[in-house]
């Protein structure tokens, strides 16, 4: 919540304090956070072992961020949907799943654009 007494830079501040509290309650309680960091994480070595390109590097970024905003987004619209309706409910089910869904494409969408980063690297090993 907004502080009326904070200035401009006390309160950006106070946002990046919560924005990393969020970011800390994510990683730290949110398994598909952390399978989405360890992929992230292997990702990044794969990086440094075959020597990516700096655009190769900022789509791989680019991408990992997506998944993960993706991945938190999911989680905010099931904790509101659980919140809102504890018990089963055939919308709040409808719900879920659709928002369970936005992860999936940019999972998808970041496995595509593994293999056309990496791909040729491992045949050329090959």
């Amino acid at each position: 919540m907004k502080n009326p007494s904070d200035g401009f830079i006390k309160g950006r501040l106070r946002g990046i304090k919560f924005a990393l509290k969020g970011m800390w309650l994510l990683i730290t309680t949110e398994d598909s956070i952390k399978a989405q960091l360890s992929f992230a994480l292997i990702a990044t070595f794969l990086g440094f072992y075959f020597n990516i390109s700096s655009v190769e590097w900022m789509i791989q970024f680019l991408v990992i961020g997506l998944v993960l905003v993706a991945e938190a987004l999911n989680t905010v619209i099931e904790e509101v949907a659980d919140f809102i309706h504890p018990d089963y409910h055939k919308k709040i089910g409808f719900i879920k799943d659709i928002a369970a869904g936005a992860p999936a494409f940019a999972a998808i969408i970041s496995l595509i654009i593994a293999a056309i980063i990496y791909l040729p690297k491992i045949i050329a090993i090959l």
